[in-house]
């Protein structure tokens, strides 16, 4: 009959297999220590590695030539396979009066229209608008002519520190003229895609309001 086991006993240890000695303290060690080094170079980056063999290491972005009319102008671009349109833009073209805010389409102040229909363009691969015709913010007004809505904008405050501005009067271009401007219900569903941190919400509903009985030259 076995004994009982005090509840404070140790439990018992593993031992190896008749016949085999467990290995030293040191050959133990130097396992470890040899393996931890063989993880950490598995780790490295490949410019490290290339840098540590004296190899120069020089990646190439794949990219793709492209044509777009931008504010009726034609321009041929080298572009980034993974540039947005949003980044050619204010990058290669210096438009820089399209903003970057969220970079994840949620906030609509990199807003632009793009063959009559208004997008996010930081979400935009410039690749797949090749042959595409693109209006900016500063493609809107005429000379020193402001477009209606942007003059409807400085009449009803729409703005407070500008940021979203861009963004918000493209839009309501786009939303006038997909006839989704014919009351303040309506404007403020369908410019819901822009966000504006100052909370001038009132003023942009009243001027694009405005600016839709008029119509859109």
């Amino acid at each position: 009959m076995s004994q009982p086991v005090p509840p404070d006993a140790a439990p018992p240890t593993a031992r190896a297999p008749a016949g085999t000695a467990d290995p030293p303290e040191s050959s133990r060690r130097d396992f470890l220590i040899a393996g931890s080094a063989v993880a950490g170079t598995a780790v490295l980056p490949l410019p490290m590695l290339s840098a540590q063999s004296g190899e120069r290491a020089s990646p190439q972005a794949p990219s793709t030539t492209i044509a777009l009319t931008v504010n009726g102008k034609a321009h041929e671009l080298d572009v980034d396979n993974r540039q947005s349109l949003l980044d050619v833009l204010r990058e290669s073209l210096q438009l820089t009066g399209t903003k970057k805010g969220c970079n994840q389409g949620a906030c609509g102040a990199c807003t632009v229209i793009v063959d009559n229909r208004r997008i996010v363009s930081c979400l935009a691969p410039a690749v797949l608008y090749d042959g595409a015709s693109v209006t900016t913010i500063e493609g809107l007004a005429r000379g020193d002519e402001l477009h209606p809505l942007q003059a409807a904008f400085i009449e009803h405050e729409g703005f407070q520190c500008g940021y979203c501005t861009s963004g918000q009067i493209m839009s309501g271009v786009a939303c006038i003229e997909e006839g989704h401007a014919g009351s303040h219900r309506d404007i403020k569903y369908w410019m819901s895609g822009n966000i504006c941190r100052c909370g001038a919400y009132p003023g942009i509903t009243a001027a694009i309001a405005e600016v839709a009985k008029g119509g859109l030259p």
